[in-house]
């Protein structure tokens, strides 16, 4: 096969959660790129309506966008529906959806560290649930969680006090290495992402008080742009990544080797 072809994702589709900005708008744009139709949702559908349009005109694949709470199991099940009827299958899945809050630990209120983990990893669970059950029956499909540099061991508290979130990440990459054992005999690849710091809304804050701190152990010397992420994404979302699964790919200039 020609590593064109390794790389080609016309007549595939895609769900993308979180998918109206952010890291999800610019890996949806990476996907619809590379020929996939994209499935855009969250739980501000406009955002969501604004770049599958914009994907559409500039892109001419099909989009479809949808309102979706990822921790409400009927709004999941409706996405899924949806898409299914759409476009026949699903042949990738982008949990990209995610919350975080910052507070010292000792502060961190109970009730916003499991909303942070509710939707991080209950929601990434259920969707993966959900739409694993079609790519089952498909005996094909290929699974992308977000997770994140947080994850993957304690965050210095003078850039990011965010516990919830950084636990939720490394749940997250646990949930990710599990499914891959429990999906591989159907030919599913579960894989995650773990990006470093993207200028985001969610990433503002964290950028404002510890941007110069996060360079300064960055070996790459910047923050990641709107084309750091869609390599990445596009190689788990295809077949050239057709033989890795349970892995963690990480996305960060570097900081994570220099830690």
């Amino acid at each position: 096969m020609h590593v064109n072809q390794l790389f080609d994702l016309t007549g595939k589709t895609a769900i993308i959660t979180g998918g109206g900005r952010g890291l999800g708008e610019q890996m949806a744009e990476g996907l619809a790129e590379a020929g996939a139709n994209v499935v855009l949702c969250s739980r501000k559908k406009e955002a969501c309506d604004q770049v599958a349009k914009r994907l559409e005109e500039e892109l001419g694949v099909q989009t479809l966008a949808l309102a979706c709470d990822v921790t409400d199991t009927a709004d999941v099940e409706a996405v899924v529906q949806e898409t299914v009827n759409a476009f026949g299958t699903i042949d990738i899945l982008i949990n990209n959806s995610g919350a975080t809050w910052g507070a010292p630990t000792l502060e961190m209120p109970v009730e916003a560290f499991q909303k942070v983990m509710n939707v991080n990893v209950t929601g990434a669970f259920l969707m993966s649930q959900k739409v694993g059950a079609v790519m089952t029956k498909q005996q094909s499909g290929k699974i992308i969680n977000i997770s994140s540099v947080a994850g993957l061991g304690g965050a210095d508290p003078r850039f990011m006090e965010t516990v919830g979130y950084n636990a939720s990440k490394g749940a997250v990459i646990t949930l990710t290495k599990d499914l891959a054992v429990k999906w591989g005999a159907h030919n599913i690849q579960v894989n995650a992402l773990a990006p470093g710091f993207f200028p985001t809304k969610m990433s503002k804050v964290v950028l404002e008080q510890g941007g110069e701190f996060i360079l300064d152990r960055t070996p790459l010397g910047r923050f990641g742009t709107e084309e750091d992420l869609k390599g990445a994404a596009l190689f788990l979302a295809s077949k050239a990544s057709n033989y890795v699964t349970g892995d963690v790919l990480v996305v960060d200039g570097g900081m994570h080797a220099s830690c």
